[in-house]
């Protein structure tokens, strides 16, 4: 059986080939996600998510300038990051267009997270 071609790693400038996405010396540096069901994201948000949706049918960050834009994801305002108060609380959700929800999503991720 033939095997996968080789590809370059993705960390930023190694020059490995690799069949995954990482050579062995990278793959560490970079843990794989979970899934979504197991970050929380299963048929239960779904669900969940679509009836907020229906109740909530246009992005509120849209809306705040004056356009009219269908919400398809249902953002939480506070990172819940594993917190199931904040993940299943509807006062800590927003209905957001897909590219408000990048936008803020990217931003959020660049930021370094503090603990003290």
């Amino acid at each position: 059986m033939p095997r996968k071609a080789l590809k370059p790693c993705k960390h930023p400038g190694c020059p490995r080939l690799t069949e995954g996405a990482y050579c062995d010396e990278h793959k560490p540096l970079h843990p794989e996600r979970p899934s979504a069901a197991k970050r929380g994201y299963g048929s239960k948000w779904q669900r969940v998510s679509k009836a907020y949706l229906r109740k909530h049918p246009l992005c509120v960050k849209c809306l705040a300038q004056g356009k009219f834009v269908t919400a398809t994801v249902v953002d939480h305002i506070v990172p819940h990051r594993g917190d199931h108060y904040l993940m299943w609380s509807d006062t800590n959700w927003q209905a957001l267009c897909k590219s408000c929800h990048d936008k803020k999503t990217g931003t959020e991720d660049s930021r370094p997270e503090y603990s003290y």
